[in-house]
């Protein structure tokens, strides 16, 4: 029969080998590890998030009076104890049990606008972990009260200083407001309420272009740091119709600049000014409002006419295989709000063109080649070139076909470039090669084209090469100059067919 005294060393010579486990610690011997608050103290303004477990950090803000302060712990329980730095004193100092090694205290009462510390310490003594800070922050901003020189609001008695389609300056203000959401002619969207940070005073000046004339309302909410949010607030305003509105062919924005038109990644219209140095839309068209309903990849666009909108453009697009095309009236300076509507009949007596759009893969806008402010358009059909002109009423007058024998199959055609006295100079480019051809179309003195060079596009002048594996989009703007996008979505600009100018990344 062995001793104790045996036994004891025998245990103590396997502990030494490892052959058995040490004793779990006592509560005496415990640890507490990770302070955290709950909810979380942060800033709502920069979605920052903070403990402040030091004497340096900045504390952030809970917006409740009651928050939960969390720690881990190997015992069975901890002592938390929290003090009111803004007042002065201790509050709560208390033991705390641990289930399943979660420590969760819930002091209440907290005061509003006043900055807190608080800490554990493990049962038995040990050491504490750092001492945290959070501040309290119940009460929303008040306001917010919204001003504008630019735009006035309705019962002022001001006068508006700028029209519908220009860029005014909008200024908010809220007490204790460090983030402001907003929306012009709209719904405040759901999610993070901090669009844009305040100030240090609370303020917020944004500078918003109103794209329809008459009455419209700006919706403003203001939040603090604890995510309080004030009521949204309703700014009516007037916003004028230009007198004397500048006109540029192919200028969808009302800014008197052509546009460029391209689909983002995720099938909604980008509207891209010419004069710009990047690739930021002046508006986006919804994928929902394409033609198909569900994307403006692979739609053919034109943006060279309008009918009853001066002086912006309004939109013609075509899915292809579609035997419709459809006509987007531009009442809101390129948002296009309304959505479409069949539009672009065509003549039903001329031989050899179909009555509908069905067998049209490709369309490119002329612009106004007469008396018609519409665009007369360019569609390739069965691989051959037609001419649709005289639009008015929702409909194309007269029609002509420019080339037989399927001579445009393996061409794209590019919308023209435009002198000073009407005459076109249109473009391809030839699928296989990538040559850039140019094809000259006069402009006689009672007014009428002369197309005869579009029956061969063979026949073209070459004036530069664009491989469709490294520019999968090329085109032409209102203005005759070329634009590209290249393999890895950058937008180039070019003067004319030359001197590219990488723009940037598409979205």
């Amino acid at each position: 029969m062995y001793s104790a005294r045996l036994l004891t060393s025998a245990a103590a010579v396997a502990l030494a080998a490892g052959l058995l486990s040490a004793p779990a610690a006592s509560a005496a011997g415990s640890a507490v590890t990770e302070p955290h608050a709950v909810p979380a103290p942060g800033f709502a303004s920069t979605g920052a998030r903070t403990d402040a477990c030091d004497d340096t950090t900045v504390p952030g803000f809970v917006g409740t009076t009651a928050p939960v302060l969390t720690a881990r712990t190997t015992g069975t329980q901890a002592r938390y104890a929290l003090w009111d730095e803004t007042s002065g004193g201790k509050l709560f100092d208390q033991s705390v049990p641990a289930v399943d090694g979660l420590l969760s205290a819930a002091p209440t009462g907290l005061t509003d606008g006043h900055t807190y510390a608080w800490r554990y310490w493990p049962a038995g003594g040990g050491k504490p972990t750092p001492k945290c800070h959070f501040r309290v922050d119940v009460s929303a901003p008040t306001g917010p009260v919204v001003s504008s020189t630019d735009f006035p609001a309705s019962n002022s008695g001001q006068t508006p200083q700028k029209y519908a389609g220009q860029t005014g300056s909008f200024t908010f203000r809220a007490e204790g407001a460090t983030c402001y959401q907003y929306v012009l002619n709209g719904t405040l969207s759901v999610g993070s309420p901090c669009q844009a940070p305040a100030g240090p005073d609370g303020s917020l000046t944004v500078q918003l272009k109103p794209r329809q004339w008459g009455t419209n309302v700006l919706t403003v909410q203001a939040t603090d740091d604890a995510g309080n949010v004030a009521q949204p607030v309703s700014y009516t305003f007037y916003a004028p119709s230009n007198p004397n509105p500048v006109s540029a062919p192919g200028d969808v924005d009302g800014d008197g600049v052509p546009d460029i038109l391209l689909p983002d990644l995720a099938g909604n219209l980008q509207v891209i000014s010419t004069d710009g140095t990047g690739t930021t839309p002046s508006s986006l068209i919804a994928a929902q409002r394409s033609p198909g309903g569900v994307s403006w990849a692979g739609a053919e666009v034109v943006n060279r006419g309008y009918e009853n909108h001066y002086p912006v453009s309004d939109l013609l697009a075509l899915s292809p295989g579609n035997g419709s095309l459809y006509f987007y009236r531009n009442f809101d300076l390129g948002e296009f709000s309304n959505g479409p509507v069949l539009g672009g009949r065509r003549p039903t007596d001329t031989p050899g063109i179909a009555s509908n759009w069905s067998h049209a893969t490709q369309l490119a806008g002329l612009g106004t080649l007469d008396q018609y402010p519409g665009s007369s358009v360019l569609s390739v059909e069965d691989g051959d070139l037609l001419l649709f002109t005289e639009p008015g009423n929702n409909r194309f007058w007269a029609s002509k076909k420019l080339s037989t024998g399927a001579a445009w199959a393996g061409y794209q055609v590019i919308e023209p470039a435009v002198a000073a006295d009407g005459s076109l100079t249109l473009r391809s480019r030839e699928l296989a090669t990538g040559q850039l051809r140019e094809y000259a179309v006069p402009k006689a003195a009672d007014g009428t084209y002369d197309f005869t060079a579009l029956a061969a596009p063979a026949a073209g002048t070459v004036v530069g090469t664009f491989p469709v594996a490294a520019y999968p989009t090329l085109d032409s703007s209102a203005d005759g100059n070329l634009y590209a996008v290249t393999a890895d979505r950058h937008l180039l600009t070019f003067t004319g067919v030359t001197n590219p100018k990488d723009r940037g990344l598409l979205k």
